[in-house]
């Protein structure tokens, strides 16, 4: 394994949610890194954020560990779950509370339900 790769080993596995995203989840970088934030900001989930653009070996290296080629990439306990669209359906569907329930990670169902009541 690269440096880079295990780099974003130690990192996925270091906390049980992290976004590798563009910026941070205090200052998004772009559209669909800061809608991922925002979810999980509003979900109030407890999460660790990796702004790629702060690395350009990290910023290929995430797409190069995951096989996937657009970033934000979200990981729970240690798994890639997806992107932007990705964890969009799953918000809307209710997967995502299930993810992170089945995983032990704190989340607020409420803040979660008034996402879905404002899209449905």
């Amino acid at each position: 394994m690269s440096d880079v790769n295990n780099q974003i080993d130690e990192t996925v596995k270091a906390s049980d949610v992290v976004l590798f995203m563009k910026g941070t989840k205090d200052m998004p970088q772009c559209g669909f890194s800061s809608r991922v934030a925002g979810v999980l900001n509003y979900m109030g989930v407890d999460y660790t954020d990796v702004n790629v653009l702060a690395d350009e070996g990290v910023r290929q290296g995430i797409k190069d560990y995951s096989d996937w080629p657009t970033i934000p990439q979200l990981y729970v306990k240690g798994e890639f779950v997806g992107g932007c669209d990705i964890i969009t359906e799953m918000v809307l569907s209710s997967e995502l509370d299930t993810m992170f329930a089945d995983n032990g990670v704190a989340f607020d169902k409420d803040a979660a339900d008034k996402i879905r009541e404002a899209n449905g």
